[in-house]
């Protein structure tokens, strides 16, 4: 694609990364298949080859619309279209490049900024958003049902495995997911526990970054990555084999810290040592001995592949065949690669849209006639959850009951 970058972009490291990405974009199309947002309005412009034109204007110093920033809103970040691309475009780069540049030139109403502003200084920050959780929870028995469904019910945390073994890894405990479902992580410690492994929590970690990175406040996004790698980096030289993130959304943010702190020169170097040790637990079970665990599955179970993990991360089929190795009945599910609706905070900005990709997601999880459904983001399991009578759990918490069922 021919480009004429504005000079004021034209010799900046973004500027130099925008145009390379879009000069490899050919136009061809395949992308328009795997887009759900395009699948669902059959508007040109809500496709990533679409979305890539309004940017290309955009850079090249065309004027902007809100009718562009609605557009560019409506995209999912699902990565889909670059699984799909044959020329691998970067698209979700571009896209981190150039909707900061269109909120700078088309300003928002005073509600969209309220909620905007209310999630940024809520979601990312666990001492205040699950209390006020806790608080939503006590009365989500007096609501009707339509509001008591987006409310997830309280869950109990386990028992974390008091022994320590010689091996040891971080854990990444999130932001919303100690709140929504704290037994994620016990069970995973539980899980290593059995393989020798201890699950060492950072105190002074938190949110990935991503929620704010993604909603445009890119400069708080890279201040909570500073504050984690700071938090892991001495148990990092202590010898910790590797960062577990069990939220396929995080872990797609942390193992591109490398990418996103480059230009910083006091962290581009831990940066990228910290994205190196960034795994996704499916990838760190995947690589253990698992066949010595004591399990006996009793339930067919329906994956849910979350963009993040399947598009962002490429383990597409990870889950699946982890979990076969262990003796679990896995239900195929139609149409697995594209997105149910979640992706972080679109259901809240964008609901009619997620409300209809998660009703093709649940009818799909549905006719595969699976005894449950798992997951592998907090996301997904809380979006879906709500659209349905039987919850959807993360996988490795199927994994420790069946442990935990064992004799």
């Amino acid at each position: 694609m021919q480009t004429n970058i504005a000079s004021s972009l034209k010799n900046s490291p973004q500027g130099q990364e925008a145009e390379a990405i879009l000069r490899k974009c050919v136009h061809c199309g395949f992308c328009l298949a795997t887009c759900p947002t395009y699948n669902l309005t059959g508007n040109e412009l809500n496709s990533p080859r679409g979305r890539i034109y309004l940017l290309k204007q955009l850079l090249e110093d065309n004027p902007v619309t809100q009718s562009t920033q609605q557009h560019l809103d409506s995209c999912l970040n699902c990565r889909a279209c670059e699984t799909t691309c044959p020329s691998n475009v970067e698209y979700h780069r571009l896209l981190e490049i150039g909707a900061p540049l269109v909120e700078q030139q088309v300003p928002r109403n005073w509600k969209q900024r309220l909620l905007r502003n209310a999630i940024l200084n809520v979601l990312p920050f666990p001492h205040r958003f699950t209390p006020l959780l806790r608080s939503a929870q006590l009365i989500r028995p007096l609501l009707p049902s339509s509001l008591s469904r987006t409310i997830p019910p309280r869950q109990q945390s386990g028992n974390r495995p008091a022994k320590q073994h010689p091996r040891s890894m971080l854990v990444l405990e999130g932001c919303v997911q100690p709140g929504i479902a704290p037994d994620i992580n016990a069970a995973t410690a539980r899980v290593l526990n059995k393989l020798g492994i201890s699950l060492i929590r950072a105190p002074k970690a938190g949110c990935c970054g991503a929620l704010s990175y993604h909603l445009h406040r890119q400069q708080d996004g890279l201040d909570f990555m500073r504050q984690n790698i700071d938090a892991w980096w001495p148990y990092i030289e202590k010898g910790c084999e590797a960062i577990i993130i069990t939220a396929s959304g995080c872990g797609t943010t942390v193992k591109e810290y490398g990418k996103l702190l480059k230009e910083d020169a006091a962290y581009a170097d831990k940066a990228a040592q910290v994205a190196k040790l960034a795994k996704d637990l499916v990838e760190v079970l995947s690589k253990e001995p698992i066949e010595t665990l004591p399990v006996r599955p009793d339930a067919s179970l329906a994956f849910q592949c979350p963009c993040s993990l399947q598009h962002g991360q490429g383990l597409a089929g990870s889950v699946e065949t982890l979990l076969g190795r262990m003796g679990f009945h896995i239900k195929p599910v139609s149409d697995n690669h594209l997105c149910c609706g979640s992706a972080g905070t679109y259901s809240i900005f964008q609901p009619e849209l997620a409300t209809e990709l998660r009703q093709k997601k649940i009818q799909a999880l549905k006719n595969s006639q699976a005894d449950q459904y798992v997951s592998a983001n907090i996301g997904c399991i809380t979006h879906l959850s709500a659209g349905l009578e039987q919850p959807v759990r993360h996988w490795v918490q199927v994994i420790d009951d069946a442990l935990n069922d064992t004799p």
